[in-house]
């Protein structure tokens, strides 16, 4: 391709949610005209959720390091954050994502519908902030209707969920009107994140605490919940019916006198579900009166059994992803000939008028059918002779063929003319 199709990202593979979260643009279309003054992009998109931040861009050079200077000041950072944190991929790889995306391929939960419409939301923004144009435009229409695609014949967002989501559902199948119950989250990792959203989309409230409260402030601004104190919860337990513990400690956190101690106070009972690897709650908790306790072990096991159908389908998509990788890049080098065919079909439909007024002056025919005759004529003869050139030339920019395009540039003069405009 003439056009560098550029991919960076940050996202929940390789950053925890506490780390994700400093990258986040928060004046998107700044952002966007930042990117294009200071980093060489003549177009950009920006996807943004909180498993991810990504900036999708269209280039003639590489500017890798523009980008990340761009980011870091956008984002108030100094660029040696990125270099742990950030990927870059260019054209096939770049598109290639974007259809691991669309297909839902590289979400936390395998085949999840939510990051369809925020890429299709991301791409509505760039387009009414003109920062997206015809290339991007073009990649990321025809990658969302493919991703559709690719889910509706795969059938890989059915019957899936994900360890946090399950978890949910455990709550609300043991503890009656959850709504009415005081929920409590420990930790703000991967799998707390999951908690959070599948919470969240049910509208229960949950308070969310960690080793710090700034740590848990940051999570609750993006995933919902109150923050609370870390000291507050550890001689507090009483006052929760649900306790959800995703966290990593080389000590119980939750221990069998702490529980025993909450029960006490406490007229109903409480479940905890443990989503810690190693566990952060003393299996002994689960002697005590009025207490249900389950693992990840055991949660991670009825995943299982519901993930099975979608992991099986993943090569399925992932060929239909390599089949159909192959025409999305013949459309967009494609693209590259776009510029000179647009200015050709402009010349000669100039030339072919000019010509024709000479030719009806010089016949003075005012005879509307017959005029009508001629100019069908004139625009039949200009069609058969410049249509198979100009599909050849889009057919060798496809093939990725950049010495035939930049011959039939010299050829039609196409530079030329564009200075002369």
């Amino acid at each position: 391709m003439n056009q560098n199709i550029i991919n960076a990202r940050v996202t929940f593979r390789n950053s925890p949610i506490h780390i994700l979260e400093k990258f986040t643009i928060k004046d998107i279309d700044n952002a966007y005209q930042q990117f294009k003054k200071h980093s060489e992009l003549d177009e950009c998109v920006i996807i943004q959720t909180c498993n991810r931040i990504e900036l999708f861009g269209k280039s003639k050079t590489d500017n890798t390091d523009k980008i990340k200077k761009t980011w870091a000041s956008i984002a108030g950072l100094d660029e040696e954050t990125f270099e742990e944190n950030i990927e870059f991929v260019e054209n096939h790889d770049a598109l290639h994502h974007l259809l691991k995306l669309t297909s839902g391929l590289d979400s936390m939960v395998l085949g999840e519908e939510q990051i369809l419409g925020q890429i299709k939301n991301s791409i509505t923004s760039a387009r009414e902030s003109k920062a997206s144009g015809q290339h991007l435009n073009t990649l990321f229409d025809k990658a969302i209707r493919m991703g559709t695609r690719i889910r509706n014949s795969s059938g890989i967002g059915k019957g899936g969920i994900s360890v946090g989501s399950m978890a949910v559902k455990l709550a609300e199948e043991n503890i009656d009107e959850l709504k009415t119950k005081e929920i409590l989250l420990i930790g703000t990792g991967e799998v707390s994140t999951l908690v959070a959203k599948s919470l969240q989309r049910r509208g229960y409230a949950f308070k969310v605490t960690s080793r710090t409260i700034g740590r848990s402030e940051t999570f609750c601004e993006t995933m919902g919940g109150n923050p609370i104190k870390f000291e507050e919860i550890l001689s507090g337990f009483e006052k929760y019916d649900i306790i959800f513990v995703a966290t990593t400690a080389p000590y119980f956190l939750v221990t069998q006198d702490r529980i025993t101690d909450a029960m006490k106070n406490k007229n109903n009972g409480m479940m905890i579900l443990d989503l810690s690897n190693p566990r952060t709650v003393d299996e002994k908790v689960a002697t005590i009166k009025g207490v249900k306790l389950m693992n990840l072990d055991q949660i991670a096991e009825m995943v299982e059994k519901n993930m099975n159908a979608r992991l099986n389908k993943v090569k399925t998509v992932e060929n239909i992803i390599r089949e159909e990788i192959s025409v999305l890049e013949a459309s967009m080098k494609r693209l590259d000939a776009e510029p000179l065919v647009t200015d050709v079909f402009k010349s000669i439909e100039n030339l072919r008028e000019k010509e024709l007024q000479k030719a009806l002056q010089m016949l003075d025919e005012k005879d509307e059918k017959k005029v009508k005759i001629i100019e069908e004529l004139t625009k039949a003869v200009v069609e058969s002779i410049v249509s198979t050139p100009m599909n050849n030339i889009r057919k060798a920019s496809e093939q990725g063929q950049p010495d035939v395009l930049e011959l039939a540039t010299r050829l039609f003069d196409y530079k030329k003319q564009n200075q002369a405009d």
